[in-house]
């Protein structure tokens, strides 16, 4: 529920920023330190994932010492230890994807300037193409 919200959040701040504006010539544009500030706030959402997905894994290592230090029973030991190697490949898959995603939207974006309502539509597009492809990754490696 909270990463809806901030996501929902995060979407109609753009709009909003619009509205407050005073010159009625601009149209839908969005100004450029509108895009910066999303863009900032983006790429730092991006490594604070980053950074949660690296404590994630250095707590369950940790997790796995303790278990295979206590002694407990091979049976339970085992089923918390198993790690999926094909997952992690899929995760790693999925970063690259949404990453080139966001850097071919980007270079679009850079290319067609001035910022406005289709730089924000460049992006949507190049990340749901990313996830398309991630998909359709998915689909193939389960074959």
């Amino acid at each position: 529920m909270k990463k809806t919200l901030c996501i929902v959040t995060m979407a109609t701040i753009s709009f909003m920023a619009i509205a407050q504006e005073n010159n009625p010539t601009q149209g839908m544009s969005v100004s450029e330190d509108i895009f910066n500030i999303s863009a900032t706030i983006f790429v730092v959402i991006l490594v604070m994932i980053f950074i949660l997905s690296i404590l994630k894994r250095m707590l369950d290592y940790r997790l796995k010492n303790k278990i295979a230090d206590k002694g407990v029973s091979e049976n339970i030991a085992s089923s918390i230890l198993q790690s999926d190697t094909k997952e992690d490949g899929a995760i790693n898959i999925k970063w690259f994807s949404i990453l080139a995603g966001i850097g071919i939207g980007l270079t679009i974006i850079n290319y067609t300037l001035p910022l406005g309502i289709h730089s924000l539509a460049v992006m949507s597009f190049s990340i749901a193409l990313s996830f398309l492809g991630y998909h359709y990754y998915l689909k193939q490696s389960t074959k």
